[in-house]
Formats: C-alpha cells, sequence, structure tokens
C-alpha cells in the first residue's frame, strides 16, 4: 500500500493572512490529518516556533512545535552545526536577535564578525549597513535567513529581507552566500527529516512562486499555488515558475 503523502503547508497567505484564518484552512488540515498525512508548516517568517504555535492555537487550528519549521529555525541549527563559535552581526528585528543570543556571540567591530545575518529589519538604516559593508570586505560570511523581496504586516505588504540583502550586496558587490529559508536545501532538508518522506512523496501548498513554489519544483514534490496569498492569476503568464496547480484558496484542497 502506498503510504500518505507527506504534505508542506506555508502559513501567511496560504493558512490565514495576518490574524483571520482564511476560510476552510481549519478543515482543510483536519481532513489532511484524519488521511493519516504527515504535516509540516514551513514559514520564512523570524518569529518563534511557539508564537507561531500560539496563534494557530488561537485559529481554531491543533499543531505541534515540531510541526512548525521558520526560516529562524534553520538558520539557527545550520550555524551551529558548522560555525559555532562565531561572532555575529545581525541586520534583523529583535524577534531573530533573542533567538541568536542563546547560542551566538554578537560583534560590532567588523574585525571581529565572522557572519553577517540579514533578515527582515525594520530598524535598518546606514550604520548597520556601514558595519556589514566592512565586515563582509573584510572577509566576514555573508548569509541571509530568507530572500523574499515582502511580506504582509497587518495586510500590508512591506520590504522583507530581501531589501536588506540588496543593500549589502549593491555596497559590496557581494552575493549573499547562504539562505536558510525557503526556497533553500537546508529548509528542505529539515522539512523532509521531520515528515520522514523523501521529496518525491511530498506535496507542497503555498501563495509564493519565488519562494514555495520554487522550493517544491527543485525538490521534484507536487506543487499548488493558492491565490489568497501574495500572487496573482495575472503573475502566472510568462512566470520562470508554474506551479503544478492554483487554486483560489487552500479549501479547493478538499474538492
Amino acid at each position: 500500500m502506498t503510504r500518505p503523502q507527506g504534505i508542506i503547508f506555508d502559513l501567511d497567505g496560504t493558512v490565514y493572512r495576518g490574524e483571520q484564518l482564511i476560510p476552510g484552512a481549519r478543515e482543510t488540515i483536519e481532513r489532511m490529518r484524519e488521511l493519516q498525512h504527515p504535516l509540516v508548516f514551513v514559514t520564512n517568517a523570524i518569529e518563534t516556533v511557539d508564537e507561531h504555535v500560539d496563534k494557530l492555537t488561537r485559529l481554531g487550528i491543533r499543531v505541534s512545535p515540531d510541526e512548525i519549521i521558520t526560516a529562524a529555525v534553520v538558520f539557527i541549527e545550520h550555524l551551529r552545526k558548522t560555525m559555532p563559535d562565531a561572532r555575529i552581526f545581525a541586520l534583523a528585528d529583535p524577534v531573530l536577535i533573542e533567538q541568536l543570543a542563546p547560542h551566538f556571540r554578537f560583534s560590532e567591530n567588523p574585525d571581529e564578525i565572522d557572519v553577517v545575518v540579514a533578515s527582515t529589519d525594520r530598524s535598518f538604516d546606514y550604520r548597520k549597513v556601514t558595519i556589514a559593508f566592512h565586515a563582509i570586505r573584510r572577509g566576514a560570511r555573508f548569509w541571509a535567513t530568507n530572500v523574499d523581496a515582502t511580506w504582509a504586516q497587518d495586510g500590508v505588504e512591506v520590504p522583507d529581507a530581501g531589501a536588506v540583502i540588496g543593500a549589502i550586496e549593491g555596497c559590496t558587490n557581494r552575493k549573499v552566500e547562504l539562505v536558510a529559508g525557503k526556497p533553500s536545501p537546508l529548509a528542505l532538508g529539515l522539512a523532509l527529516a521531520r515528515l520522514g518522506r523523501n521529496a518525491n512523496e511530498c506535496m507542497i501548498i503555498g501563495d509564493s512562486l519565488p519562494s514555495d513554489i520554487a522550493f517544491g519544483k527543485n525538490a521534484g514534490m507536487k506543487t499548488a499555488l493558492v491565490l489568497t496569498g501574495v500572487t496573482r492569476r495575472e503573475q502566472l503568464i510568462g512566470a520562470s515558475v508554474q506551479p503544478d496547480l492554483v487554486w483560489d484558496s487552500i479549501a479547493d484542497m478538499l474538492r
């Protein structure tokens, strides 16, 4: 007998928008559980796992912490394995700084910095980009939690980590070397390990062509794009990444 397919759900724009659950999301996820599909929720957001669990619980979706994979979780796990003694400079919101702090030392001295971390940073300024500039010029690694150009803050699209990355790339003439979140192979490896499945036994449902759909396509998964988030149907015309399925919302999965 074929074992149940592993399913990867994106969160914002797929399961909910801001604080509003997308109609049919709860029923769809519960039905997948009834059918014994192993599930994970993979997001490029950098909020803590506990924050995601609390939010989903408030919205009526039961979830365990090990079903949540964030870009921050992937980044921290990889850095702890590869550069556990690294001194880091993080261009990031406080929520990521707080997650990094128990594991790594911070520095704003370009001569000491081993890794410059680019992420969502709503206090990004000239001082920060100057520190990053000198650190990278002196040989620091240039890594990022994610490369998303925008994200939805209170239902309004605003710049994301891609804006920070662009500023640093522009002045250093160095491309970001490693990305933790979707569509990165690092995020893929962790998701497959949690699901206990090979990539060709999995499906991803998400709202972003460059992160969710590219994530699945690069791995050989089946992909479904939902139109409740950042992608509009007309954007599919001529797009370099094409989903296998296009749904108006996650509720179409039941049909």
